[in-house]
């Protein structure tokens, strides 16, 4: 399962992603994921949830970011959500096309390995693909 949170920049999407994994830890009962563009949000986030810092990898293109979503999953059997904040960036997306694809590829990923993505995505609601829109839970 995907959800976006969608709006432009400076919006407050990364407040509510934060709320988010916030409160979905207190009652997960698997692993969760937040991956960022750096470290800044580490002392927002409760300690059970696991910050990546996306860009301390050589991570340069929507496969290899596709690929690492991958290697983290083969690493946690037990991960069971995974927040990504300012997915346009880390997962360097530039098109939509490639956001399409990204979408396209995290839920067969998400049904495959049963593991839930929380997007932020720096996009009005209706600049978005069709298949975004309707995984939109959040438009600021």
């Amino acid at each position: 399962m995907i959800e976006i949170i969608c709006g432009e920049k400076g919006k407050g999407k990364t407040k509510e992603l934060l709320a988010k994994v916030n409160n979905t830890v207190t009652t997960a009962s698997g692993n969760v994921v937040y991956l960022d563009k750096s470290q800044k949000h580490m002392y927002e986030l409760n300690n059970k949830v696991r910050l990546i810092n996306v860009m301390d990898y050589p991570v340069s293109n929507c496969d290899e970011f596709l690929g690492f979503i991958c290697g983290i999953i083969s690493q946690d059997n037990d991960l069971e959500e995974m927040y990504l904040d300012s997915f346009l960036t880390i997962a360097s997306i530039d098109t939509e096309a490639d956001i399409l694809r990204a979408i396209e590829k995290l839920d067969v990923i998400s049904e495959k390995y049963k593991v839930r993505f929380v997007l932020s995505v720096s996009k009005d609601k209706d600049k978005l693909p069709e298949c975004a829109k309707a995984k939109v839970i959040i438009s600021l």
